[in-house]
């Protein structure tokens, strides 16, 4: 029987720890521990206390997308999977993932608001100028930013089977490197005024197509390395 996406799929969740449990884990964890830092902090005056707890699980996403390649994708091609399917049943694997992950965040905000903050203005579900808008676009820019995360974890990953750990330093000092020159033009051209203004200025739908021209860039990458992979 020919693999397909599925079949992928269904390899990668026999460690259900790391695709089902872990994220929800940790953002369980999150949401726990800012409860406690705000009982222990006083209230303040403002609408809402934000908080950061949910970060975290962000980055338990790319952490899994990089297993997702250097764990699992040996056994798999042994097993006659092609990299071609791997990579796609991977990324479906991903994009099923996010669908969850981003209805949950949105019905998390719903509760939020209707408790009054979960009744002491907390604002875990909310992200300022990224998740404060209506669910239903919320759900697509968490939805959106979970694949992104997850894919470029993959790349990375595979980056570290085809060159090592000295490819993947250079790659990350290559991005490093890109950031900082970016940052020394906006100094020196006076920029980060108007930086500041086109990001607090442009819309929830806006940060998402940005979001998804990364994506499409990830995914690029990503196919683009896993062809010439050998494992």
């Amino acid at each position: 029987m020919r693999p397909t996406p599925i079949t992928v799929a269904r390899y990668l969740l026999l460690d259900r720890v790391t695709y089902l449990v872990m994220p929800w884990a940790w953002a369980a964890f999150g949401f726990l521990l800012d409860v406690v830092i705000l009982q222990l902090t006083p209230a303040g005056h403002t609408d809402h206390r934000w908080v950061g707890g949910l970060a975290p699980v962000f980055i338990i996403v790319f952490v899994v997308g990089v297993q997702s390649v250097t764990r699992a994708l040996p056994f798999a091609l042994t097993l006659g999977v092609s990299r071609r399917m791997y990579f796609v049943g991977a990324t479906s694997l991903a994009l099923a993932l996010a669908v969850c992950f981003g209805l949950v965040l949105a019905v998390g905000q719903i509760l939020e608001r209707a408790t009054g903050g979960w009744g002491m203005k907390m604002a875990y579900f909310r992200v300022p100028y990224l998740l404060d808008g209506p669910w239903y676009l919320s759900w697509l820019t968490a939805a959106t930013t979970f694949v992104l995360l997850f894919v470029y974890g993959m790349w990375y990953g595979l980056l570290f089977r085809r060159a090592g750990v000295p490819g993947t330093a250079i790659f990350g000092a290559t991005q490093l490197a890109v950031l900082a020159l970016a940052a020394i033009i906006a100094t020196w051209a006076h920029g980060w005024t108007d930086i500041g203004r086109f990001f607090t200025t442009v819309t929830a739908t806006g940060v998402t197509g940005l979001i998804a021209a990364a994506v499409a860039v990830m995914l690029a990458g990503g196919f683009a390395t896993i062809r010439r992979l050998t494992v």
